[in-house]
C-alpha cells in the first residue's frame, strides 16, 4: 500500500520533534542533576572533548567548592588554552584522579594535580635520561619551585586554598599561562599585566597604592613598558617578608637597577655605605620615598617633599638612637655629588680642591720617587753607587752607634702607626662598602656599630698622641727660650735649604749636579712630619665632626655632613696611599735602604757609617764641634735588632695589604 507523501512529510517532522525534546532532555538533566548523579554512559572515554563537554562553558553547570558553597564550573576556552604552555597536554595527564564521567566525578587514590609535584618529577626524568641541557628551562622551573618553598607566599595559611598564603594556581593559571619569550614585545607588556594578577586575590590596598604613584601612572597611564611593576621590587618566586633584613636590602638594590644615578649617589652616603655592607638599620629608598605610593619630589604629597622632608627624616632621627630631625636637614642632599655646581655648589668646590690636592701630591713625590730609583739603579749598573748599607752590622770599631729617637718618639711612632693602620682598616672598609673585601672585614670586626667603635678608639688614639706631641714639643721649646732657632739646624721648621735641597736632587736625578748634603732633618723628613698636622685639621676634624652629629646638625647646616664626609674619606684615602707608597719608598724601599726594613725608629740608633752618609752635614757640624761622642751609644743588642726587623717587616707587611685593597676599592669604583 503506498503511502502518500503529506503523511511521510508529517512522520519525518514528528521523528524530528521526538528527536530534539530528547537531547533538550539530556542537557537540561546535565545541567540540573543532583551531585552524583550519571549524566554520560559509563563507557565513554575521558578524552579532551569529553571532558570539554561539560567545561566549554557553554552550559550553567555549578558545583560545590571547599566550603560547600556553589561556584560555576571552570571553564576551558581551547583555542586559548592549546596556546597556552601546556597546550600539548590532555586533561587527565595531571588530573589522573578523575576516572569516570560523573557529574560530581568519583576519584582514585591518585594524588591531586600538584605544580609542584609534576615539575620535580619532569626534571628528575630529564636527569636521569641525560637530557638536562635539551631541557635546561625544566631546571629552572625546578630551582623557581625551591625558591617559592622558602618564600613568604610558601608560609602556611589554614584559611586560603590548599592551606598556603599563595600558591602556583593564584599567580599562574594552568591552562592558559604562557610566558613570551624574553626580549619580545610581547613579554614586556605581559610583564605589564603583574599588578592585575597581584591585586586580583590577594593585594587590592596595595593596587590602590601603587595605581596613584609615579610607577602606577606610567604603567597604567603612559603604558610606559619601562616602568616597575610588583616583581620588579619583590621578585617573583623567592618574595620574602618585607620586614626582613634580606628583602629591604634587595628590593634597595632593585631600585638602584633602574635609577643608577641616584643609587650611585646614595651608596656614597653613610646611609647607603651601611646597607650595601649588608645591614639594613639606616635609611634605605623606601624609608624616604614610600613603597607603593611613590611620588615625585615636587608633589606636596610626596614624603620627601620640602615641606614633609623633616617628618620623614624624623622616622628615623626621632631623638631616642639618633639625634633629633631639624631645620637643617632640609639643606643635606641624600643624593648630592661633586659633578653639579647649580645644584650642589659646595660639593664641586671641595671635590674640585680634594682632587687637585691629591693630583698634585702623588704626581710630585711619585715622581720624586720613581727617579730617585732609576738614578740609584742607574748609578749601580755603572758601578757608581756606594756598596748597600747593612743596618745590621756594626761599621765602628768601637760598636757604637748613634742615637736618633729617644723611647718616646719610638713608642710614639709605634703605636701612632698602629692606630693609623686600624683608622684605615676600618674607615676604607666603609668607604669602599661595595666591595667583596668589605663586608668581610666589617664581619669579622662583628658589625658595623662594633667597627665604627674600634675606629673612634683608634682615633682617639691617634690624636691623643699627636696632641700629647704637641705639648711636650712646646715644653722643649720653652725651656730652651731664646737659644731654640726656629729655622735653623735641629728644627723641624721647613726653611730656604730644603727648597734648594729638593731641587738640587732632581737636578741629581737627571745627572746635572752632585746629591745635596742633608743636615739633622731632610726636606721628605720635614714634609712627612707636618703632613701629620695637615691630617689631624683635615680627617680629625672632620671625623669629630661625623662624631658628633647632633652637634653638628644644631650648629651646621645639612649640606656640611656632604662636604664633610667628602672631605673625611678624600684624605683619608690620599693618606693611606701616600704612606704606603712614598713613606715606605722614603724609609724602607730605597736602593741605599734595601733589604727592608730601616729599624731606626724600632731601635732608635742607627750605624755611624749611615748616618754619615744620609746626614753629612749635622756629622760634620758634630765633629768639628767634638759632640760626636755625646750621640753614640752602645749598639743594640742582637735580640733587639732582630725582634725589631720582625716587628718592622709586619707593618710593612700590613701596610701593603692595607694598599692593595684601598687600590681594589678605587679601580672597583
Amino acid at each position: 500500500m503506498r503511502v502518500q507523501k503529506p503523511v511521510l512529510y508529517l512522520l519525518a517532522w514528528l521523528a524530528c520533534m521526538i528527536t530534539s525534546l530528547a537531547a533538550w532532555q539530556s542537557v537540561a538533566l546535565a545541567a540540573t542533576a543532583p551531585q552524583g548523579e550519571d549524566t554520560f554512559e559509563a563507557g565513554e572515554s575521558l578524552d579532551d572533548a569529553t571532558c570539554l563537554n561539560c567545561h566549554d562553558g557553554k552550559l550553567p553547570i555549578t558545583v560545590a567548592d571547599e566550603d560547600d558553597e556553589e561556584r560555576p564550573l571552570l571553564a576551558i576556552e581551547p583555542k586559548k588554552y592549546l596556546k597556552g604552555i601546556h597546550g600539548d597536554m590532555a586533561c587527565i595527564d595531571c588530573h589522573k584522579e578523575i576516572v569516570d564521567s560523573k557529574a560530581q566525578h568519583e576519584k582514585s587514590d591518585a594524588p591531586k594535580p600538584s605544580c609542584i609535584t609534576c615539575h620535580e618529577d619532569l626534571w628528575e626524568a630529564a636527569r636521569e635520561q641525560g637530557l638536562t641541557k635539551e631541557k635546561a628551562r625544566l631546571g629552572v622551573i625546578v630551582q623557581n619551585i625551591e625558591a617559592y618553598k622558602e618564600s613568604f607566599h610558601a608560609k602556611r595559611a589554614p584559611s586560603r586554598k590548599l592551606g598556603v598564603k599563595a600558591h602556583c594556581e593564584d599567580c599562574h593559571d594552568s591552562h592558559f599561562f604562557n610566558v613570551p619569550p624574553r626580549g619580545t614585545a610581547k613579554r614586556t607588556e605581559w610583564h605589564m599585566t603583574v599588578p592585575a594578577v597581584c591585586s586580583e586575590a590577594c593585594h587590592e590596598d596595595s593596587l590602590e597604592e601603587y595605581m596613584v604613584s609615579v610607577h602606577g601612572k606610567e604603567a597604567i597611564e603612559n603604558h610606559n613598558l619601562k616602568t616597575a611593576v610588583c616583581t620588579d621590587c619583590h621578585t617573583t618566586h623567592d618574595i620574602s617578608k618585607t620586614t626582613r633584613d634580606p628583602f629591604q636590602l634587595l628590593v634597595t638594590k632593585q631600585c638602584g637597577s633602574c635609577h643608577e644615578e641616584q643609587f650611585a649617589t646614595y651608596r656614597d652616603t653613610y646611609h647607603g655605605q651601611i646597607n650595601t655592607l649588608g645591614y639594613a638599620y639606616t635609611a634605605k629608598c623606601f624609608d624616604c620615598h614610600g613603597s607603593h605610593e611613590i611620588l615625585r619630589v615636587d608633589d606636596p604629597e610626596s614624603t620627601v617633599h620640602p615641606d614633609n622632608r623633616i617628618e620623614t627624616c624624623a622616622e628615623c632621627h626621632d631623638g631616642k638612637d639618633v639625634n633629633q630631625a631639624t631645620e637643617s636637614f632640609l639643606s643635606f642632599g641624600p643624593h648630592a655629588h661633586t659633578h653639579d655646581y647649580d645644584r650642589y655648589p659646595q660639593m664641586w668646590i671641595v671635590g674640585k680642591f680634594m682632587h687637585a690636592l691629591l693630583l698634585f701630591v702623588f704626581a710630585f713625590f711619585w715622581a720624586h720617587s720613581l727617579m730617585w730609583w732609576y738614578r740609584e739603579y742607574r748609578d749601580r749598573k755603572a758601578r757608581k753607587g756606594q756598596a748597600r748599607i747593612r743596618t745590621d752590622e756594626v761599621l765602628d770599631e768601637d760598636g757604637k752607634q748613634v742615637h736618633r729617637f729617644g723611647l718616646a718618639w719610638r713608642l710614639g711612632h709605634l703605636f701612632f702607626a698602629l692606630s693609623v693602620m686600624i683608622l684605615i682598616l676600618t674607615g676604607m672598609a666603609v668607604y669602599y662598602a661595595y666591595t667583596a673585601w668589605a663586608p668581610v672585614v666589617i664581619e669579622l670586626l662583628g658589625g658595623p656599630e662594633m667597627a665604627g667603635l674600634i675606629h673612634r678608639i683608634s682615633a682617639a688614639i691617634m690624636l691623643g698622641i699627636f696632641f700629647t706631641h704637641l705639648v711636650v714639643v712646646s715644653i722643649n721649646i720653652a725651656r730652651k727660650g731664646k737659644t731654640f732657632r726656629w729655622f735653623g739646624p735641629d728644627s723641624l721648621v721647613p726653611n730656604w735649604k730644603d727648597l734648594k735641597d729638593a731641587w738640587g736632587m732632581f737636578v741629581w736625578f737627571v745627572g746635572k749636579g752632585p746629591k745635596p748634603s742633608f743636615d739633622r732633618w731632610t726636606y721628605w723628613e720635614k714634609f712627612d712630619y707636618w703632613a701629620v698636622f695637615w691630617g689631624m685639621a683635615i680627617i680629625g676634624g672632620s671625623g669629630m665632626l661625623l662624631s658628633f652629629p647632633d652637634i653638628t646638625a644644631a650648629l651646621l647646616p645639612g649640606w656640611a655632613f656632604n662636604v664633610v664626609m667628602l672631605v673625611h674619606g678624600e684624605e683619608a684615602f690620599l693618606a693611606a696611599v701616600f704612606l704606603f707608597t712614598v713613606h715606605f719608598f722614603n724609609n724602607h724601599f730605597r736602593p741605599d735602604k734595601l733589604p727592608p726594613p730601616d729599624v731606626v725608629m724600632f731601635t732608635g740608633t742607627q750605624s755611624l757609617e749611615e748616618f754619615r752618609r744620609d746626614h753629612r752635614l749635622q756629622y760634620d757640624r758634630l765633629v768639628e764641634t767634638g759632640q760626636l761622642d755625646n750621640y753614640l751609644v752602645d749598639a743594640p743588642s742582637r735580640p733587639m735588632t732582630i725582634g725589631s726587623k720582625i716587628l718592622g717587616l709586619t707593618l710593612i707587611t700590613i701596610g701593603l695589604v692595607l694598599l692593595f685593597v684601598v687600590a681594589a676599592g678605587f679601580f672597583e669604583g
